[in-house]
């Protein structure tokens, strides 16, 4: 039988992008705020699998809540980038047009971005040329957006709801909803391990957001997975593209485009598919064919043969083709983050502020919290290092002269700085999103097993209860023969 947990201010389902920097928003008050997750980790769905972008704001619709949230929120990242040690470079993006009947098309970006309130400029093929080398020689002008930008989103959405821990917001990983009841003025959250009683409720379920509306009310919108498949690019030349570019957009989104990241990879992608299965992210040969065919028509000297991984994710596509933020139509302590499809990464900050402020503020007293601290303790990644800084961290603590991941450099002292924080990897995949290892060319084909053996020693577990990633996902199946 589940055991009913003590009562909540506020519990926010869904620990991604959105779900984080609610719970964040939340921490800075004086309330109870518990974070459910299905997963066994944090930014496991679409918040994890995405383009990376922090995107400036010129293509949303004007007077669309997109278009707001995303004029809100671009500003904010550098200063979130500093308090939360995140990575995060603004490079700018370029909005390609390679025929001539698509330049018309770019001066009514313009329109539009100067409706946005987004700096933009409308460049010459030569000054295209000169920014982008190795762009297509046919190209004929482009859209430059110097405020868009590059982002970790696996640190970002880890050291968000970190900090929301450091400041006293309970963490509930491997809970899935099940049910949602009002009962008297609280609900009852039925997940598969416990219940939990609750003031105020916050969806942010993303691509299960429609499911968990449902479960308190008839709704008049539905939530449709739009898959999106990228190849990833292994390091092979610094400013192969200097920028984020873009195609010309269409009804489907901002189109497949080619990008730096900040961990000096590069990104292909993505697709969009609209299916009808929640959890599908797979891959399959026809749909990235069709991305390699659009980036070459892009940047034809792509070298597909550096492609080390593809991999695809899951954006929330609504039937109101919007944001949707709001109250429940019959409760108003329930509120619906949904639909929050691409520019949704960059908007999380300024819906969060939105909906703590405006929605919650007005159902639910305020009270500042006063050890709120902002920051979280700075990682310690010894591949920003100098020489010298990094001889003397590695005198001081030989943990950090350890290499565990050959490909991408990551020693044994940065995963155990990752463990001893709030919101820990408890996986494989959890060390992988936040130290990269596993990440490299290899893809975890040496470093894996090293990884297994220090979560089992730092959980004081048997290497075959570690997993890879969610429950049931255990790496080892048995012993093949006992040690001596």
């Amino acid at each position: 039988m589940k055991n009913l947990d003590s009562k909540y201010d506020v519990l926010v389902v869904g620990a991604g992008i959105l779900g984080a920097f609610v719970s964040r928003e939340l921490s800075k008050y004086d309330l109870k705020v518990g974070l459910i997750e299905a997963h066994n980790d944090v930014g496991n769905g679409c918040s994890g699998a995405n383009s990376a972008i922090i995107h400036s704001g010129y293509d949303p619709a004007p007077g669309t809540l997109k278009a707001k949230f995303n004029a809100l929120a671009n500003p904010m990242w550098d200063e979130i980038a500093d308090e939360l040690d995140i990575d995060f470079t603004r490079k700018g993006s370029l909005t390609v047009a390679l025929y001539d009947e698509q330049v018309p098309l770019l001066k009514e970006l313009i329109e539009r971005s100067n409706k946005n309130g987004i700096p933009t400029k409308l460049l010459t093929p030569e000054e295209v040329k000169e920014l982008e080398p190795n762009i297509s020689p046919k190209v004929k002008a482009a859209l430059y957006a110097p405020t868009a930008g590059i982002i970790d989103p696996f640190n970002a959405v880890v050291n968000v709801i970190e900090n929301a821990v450091d400041n006293g917001v309970e963490l509930l990983l491997n809970n899935k909803v099940l049910s949602i009841k009002k009962e008297n003025d609280y609900f009852i959250v039925g997940t598969n391990k416990n219940e939990f009683k609750t003031n105020i409720v916050i969806n942010c379920a993303g691509v299960h957001s429609d499911q968990i509306a449902a479960m308190i009310e008839p709704i008049d919108w539905k939530t449709t997975p739009r898959r999106g498949e990228y190849f990833v690019l292994d390091h092979f030349l610094d400013g192969f593209v200097n920028h984020t570019i873009f195609p010309m957009p269409s009804e489907k989104g901002k189109g497949i485009l080619i990008t730096p990241t900040t961990s000096n990879n590069y990104l292909l992608g993505p697709s969009s598919e609209l299916i009808d299965d929640y959890d599908d992210v797979s891959t399959d040969k026809p749909t990235l064919d069709k991305v390699k065919a659009q980036i070459l028509d892009m940047v034809p000297s792509v070298p597909l043969n550096k492609v080390i991984r593809v991999f695809s994710g899951n954006r929330p596509t609504t039937t109101r083709h919007d944001f949707i933020i709001e109250y429940a139509k019959t409760d108003n302590h329930f509120i619906n983050v949904a639909g929050i499809e691409s520019p949704g990464f960059v908007c999380a900050p300024a819906i969060a502020e939105y909906v703590v402020k405006e929605l919650v503020n007005k159902v639910c007293s305020l009270i500042e919290n006063k050890n709120y601290n902002p920051r979280i303790r700075k990682h310690i990644r010894l591949n920003k290092m100098g020489h010298e800084e990094k001889v003397e961290y590695i005198k001081n603590n030989p943990d950090f002269g350890r290499i565990i991941c050959n490909c991408e450099r990551v020693s044994l002292g940065e995963i155990k700085d990752a463990l001893s924080r709030n919101a820990a990897p408890t996986t494989v995949k959890g060390i992988k999103k936040r130290c990269r290892a596993g990440f490299g060319l290899c893809q975890g084909g040496f470093c894996q097993s090293k990884v297994v053996e220090i979560l089992a020693d730092y959980y004081n577990i048997s290497p075959l209860d570690v997993l890879y990633d969610d429950e049931g996902s255990n790496i080892l199946l048995k012993k093949i023969k006992e040690g001596k």
